[in-house]
C-alpha cells in the first residue's frame, strides 16, 4: 500500500527544515580540517580472477585523518582519462566483496567503491573502522554523537565521502573534469550531501534516498533506522530540540538547496523505510538540473535493476 502521500499530493509537498546560519561555515570549516591531513592514497593490485576489470584495494585519508578502504575498478588494461564514478553505500553496508559492483566498470568507467567507516555488518561487508566517540546512542548511527553537530557520526562519514571524490581524481586513468557521484538511500543521501558540498561534479544519482526531512521522517514510519531516532528520544525525551538541530546540519533539504550538478532521482511509493514525501522534500528544494523517476508499486527496493538501467542511461548523457 502507499506509505504516505498520493502522487499529487507529492509534487505540491514543501518541507519546513530549518536551515541553520552556520550550516554553510560548520562545513567549510569541517572540509578545511579534513584538508590539513594529506589524502595519501594508497592502492595495492587485488586479484579477483576478473580478466574484463581489474581491481586495486585503496586506502585514503577522511575525516581526522581516519584511514578509509575502498575499492577501485577499472576496465582492463585501460589508461585513460575514463570518466569516474564514486559509489556510496546503503545504511549498514560497508564496501563488500569487488564482484558485487561490476556495473561502472563495465560501461567503461573508473568505479570506486567507498566503505562506510562503523558499517559493515548488516549488509555487504566492511571494513573501515569509526574512531570518533559518543555519548549515549541507541544501537545504529542515526544516534551516534548526535548531541553536537560537531561530534554526530555523518558528520566523518560525509567528509570521508567528500575526500572519496579527490582520491578518485589522483588515479592518473581518470578524467578530473568528468566524476559522478551515486548511491541509494543512505548511499543516496551521500550522493546529495556531496553534490551540495562540491561544485566540480559532472552528475548525480541518488536511488531512493535517506536522510532527508528527518522530523517527519521520525513520525510517519515506524521502520528502521528512522526508527532509532524515536527509540533515542521515548528515553532521553528532554533532547527533541537539540537532536533535530543537529540532524539539520546534516538533512538532505539543506544540502540539496546548495546543490548545482545535474542529479536523477528515483522514489517508491510504497517505501515505508524512506518514505517519499521525504525524496520529494530534497527533490523539490534541489537548486540545479533535476530528474526524477517514480515507482508507484515499489518498497525501498525502488527501481531496482531498472534504477541501474536509468542511472547509465543518465551517465552517458552527462559524460558525452
Amino acid at each position: 500500500m502507499f506509505t504516505d502521500m498520493p502522487e499529487a499530493d507529492l509534487w505540491n509537498y514543501r518541507s519546513d527544515v530549518p536551515n541553520p546560519a552556520d550550516f554553510d561555515e560548520f562545513w567549510s570549516s569541517t572540509l578545511a580540517e579534513a584538508a590539513e591531513h594529506p589524502l595519501d592514497v594508497q592502492a595495492e593490485p587485488w586479484e579477483s580472477g576478473l580478466s574484463t576489470i581489474d581491481v586495486w584495494d585503496v586506502t585514503f585519508s577522511g575525516f581526522g585523518g581516519h584511514r578509509i578502504r575502498a575499492w577501485l575498478l577499472l576496465p582492463a588494461g585501460a589508461t585513460g582519462p575514463l570518466p569516474g564514478v564514486v559509489e556510496y553505500i546503503g545504511y549498514g553496508g560497508g564496501r563488500g566483496n569487488p564482484l558485487e559492483s561490476l556495473v561502472w566498470a563495465s560501461a567503461g568507467y573508473a568505479h570506486l567503491i567507498m566503505d562506510s567507516r562503523g558499517q559493515g555488518a548488516g549488509h555487504r561487508k566492511g571494513s573501515t573502522p569509526d574512531p570518533g566517540g559518543s555519548g549515549p546512542a541507541y544501537s545504529g548511527v542515526m544516534t551516534r554523537g548526535i548531541e553536537d553537530p560537531r561530534d554526530y557520526y555523518y558528520r566523518r562519514l560525509f567528509t570521508d565521502a567528500v575526500r572519496a571524490v579527490d582520491a578518485l581524481k589522483s588515479f592518473p586513468q581518470v578524467d578530473q573534469d568528468r566524476v559522478a557521484v551515486v548511491g541509494g538511500s543512505q548511499g543516496g543521501a551521500i550522493t546529495i550531501a556531496v553534490a551540495g558540498l562540491r561544485d566540480d561534479l559532472t552528475a548525480a544519482v541518488a536511488f531512493v534516498p535517506f536522510l532527508s526531512d528527518m522530523r517527519r521522517a521520525s513520525t510517519i514510519t515506524d521502520h528502521y533506522p528512522y526508527r532509532e531516532l524515536g527509540q533515542y528520544l521515548a528515553v532521553q525525551r528532554d533532547k527533541t530540540d537539540m537532536v533535530f538541530r543537529t540532524l539539520s546540519y546534516f538533512d538532505g533539504v539543506n544540502f540539496a538547496r546548495r546543490a548545482t550538478v545535474p542529479i536523477s532521482y528515483s522514489v517508491a511509493l510504497m517505501d515505508g523505510i524512506c518514505p517519499p514525501s521525504t525524496v520529494f522534500a530534497s527533490y523539490h528544494e534541489y537548486a540545479g538540473p533535476k530528474e526524477i523517476t517514480i515507482w508507484p508499486y515499489n518498497g525501498h527496493e525502488g527501481g531496482a535493476i531498472e534504477d541501474s538501467v536509468m542511472a547509465l542511461a543518465a551517465l552517458r548523457k552527462a559524460f558525452g
